[in-house]
């Protein structure tokens, strides 16, 4: 298996640390907000990567952070606490606000077939272990304290900068508009670990330290919460591209800077979900949300299919005629399969299976293409295999794909047999008559019938799961 690793920009053959087993962390939501579209494009292209290393035969163990305190709306250590301006917004309590946000976002979670990773700590329950690595850091001589603040110092670093050759002077203060420098640094590029003194004196969430009444920055939340379940040497470390700096490349500076050795050897970055008009966020008022899908008439499961059709490397542009088609062919698809589930039970073609099952393999051995696996889905439904092969096959590649293919095909075979029993006996003697008129290459007789069908108002057409008959309205 290759993964593309950000942090040497190449596919690297996949080697955990320890055979057999693999760990892995993903940056969880900040809970002030319900996440949008774009955020959950990153949290299924992740669950897809886990599915198929468990897939394989790896025992994974995954990890995620619930940001429910620490995050600021600048990557400047400048701005408002996320937290706190979410319950301002909605004159609630930080923790009354992070309850509500944490589980509306383990609902879309759920929707999309997204695995609740195994292991899940909220920051705010992490204090102690904060604490107690900034403390090792400040001993081993990579954090200072100014202006009340505690800080990391990035000038103790061989090289800090590690995504890319970044240019200093333009990403040393941030990356959002509106930075402003912190006075208090002694680097452009240092960063809070710990806020005493500052300028949230309104900070609803404080906790005792060595250095006075304060609460963590963002970024020792993701290296202390990996480290404390994961161990010394973690695997695969996932985000969205946007996290890659500040926020990843502050964690390998305290991360290894506390180890003494390296930290993570692979980072999986997936690309941003556009619009036309650019990167989709919450702060440009582009809130769609998994909610406003389904108020639309999409199921949830058709955005993880519009995302699966587009490598997680690239960026994927989000518009509703773009939905549509990804919508029209999910349909098709779960068409295709419906007839399958209704055969016999025969022998498995293992020539077959093992040959199409090495080829979703490949795909998925490639950097987790997708795109590509889902072409094999296709291929399998044209192949000469039999259905139980087809089927089969079918269902081991949703272990990875998460799109309810069978379960939805089976629902749609059901809709139909409802609608069928619906209908007036006679229109389905008459139904019965045309199509033997069809096969007796009777058409003007069918044509007749079809008439006739209709003037007791229904309709009916072929198509390639058979004759279809709805009511005309």
């Amino acid at each position: 298996m290759y993964l593309y690793n950000s942090l040497s920009h190449k596919k690297e053959e996949f080697i955990p640390h320890e055979e057999g087993k693999v760990s892995m962390y993903t940056c969880g939501p900040t809970v002030y907000h319900y996440a949008h579209i774009g955020n959950l494009r990153s949290y299924i292209m992740e669950d897809i990567l886990e599915k198929y290393l468990r897939f394989v035969g790896y025992d994974v163990k995954r990890v995620m952070n619930i940001t429910d305190v620490g995050h600021l709306t600048s990557d400047g250590d400048t701005g408002d606490d996320k937290m706190l301006k979410g319950a301002k917004r909605e004159h609630k309590t930080v923790m009354e606000i992070a309850k509500f946000y944490t589980d509306a976002f383990f609902d879309d979670c759920k929707k999309l077939n997204i695995k609740t990773p195994d292991v899940v700590v909220p920051a705010t329950t992490y204090i102690d272990e904060f604490i107690r690595v900034i403390s090792s850091l400040m001993d081993k001589g990579y954090a200072y304290e100014a202006g009340g603040n505690i800080y990391f110092d990035t000038s103790k670093l061989d090289k800090y900068y590690v995504f890319n050759d970044f240019n200093e002077d333009d990403l040393a203060v941030g990356v959002r508009d509106g930075v402003e420098a912190d006075e208090n640094k002694r680097n452009k590029a240092d960063f809070v670990l710990w806020f005493t003194k500052s300028k949230f004196d309104d900070q609803e969430l404080k906790w005792d330290s060595p250095w006075g009444v304060g609460y963590p920055g963002w970024h020792i939340e993701c290296s202390c919460i990996s480290m404390k379940n994961l161990g010394e040497y973690l695997d695969i470390h996932c985000g969205g591209i946007d996290n890659a700096f500040p926020h990843h490349t502050n964690e390998i500076a305290q991360s290894e800077a506390y180890l003494g050795h390296k930290w993570c050897n692979y980072w999986f970055h997936i690309l941003h979900l556009n619009t036309d008009d650019g990167k989709m966020s919450k702060s440009k008022g582009e809130f769609l949300t998994v909610s406003l899908l389904e108020e639309k008439g999409y199921l949830p499961v058709i955005y993880r299919f519009f995302c699966l059709q587009s490598h997680y490397r690239k960026s994927l542009v989000f518009s509703w005629d773009n939905l549509d088609n990804a919508k029209t062919a999910y349909n098709k698809l779960i068409e295709k399969i419906a007839p399958l589930t209704q055969g016999s039970a025969e022998d498995i073609d293992k020539a077959e299976y093992d040959r199409l099952m090495q080829a979703f393999r490949d795909a998925l051995d490639s950097d987790v293409n997708t795109a590509m696996g889902i072409t094999v889905l296709y291929d399998v439904l044209k192949s000469k295999a039999n259905a139980s092969t087809k089927l089969a096959l079918i269902g081991e590649f949703d272990k990875v794909l998460g799109c309810d293919l069978i379960e939805n095909a089976k629902k749609l075979l059901e809709e139909s047999a409802k609608a069928s029993a619906d209908i007036p006996a006679e229109v389905m003697e008459l139904v019965e008559q045309r199509k033997e008129a069809r096969k007796a290459k009777d058409f003007a007789l069918a044509d007749e019938l079809r008439d006739k069908i209709t003037a007791l108002g229904y309709e009916v057409k072929e198509t390639r799961q058979g004759t279809e008959i709805t009511k005309i309205q």
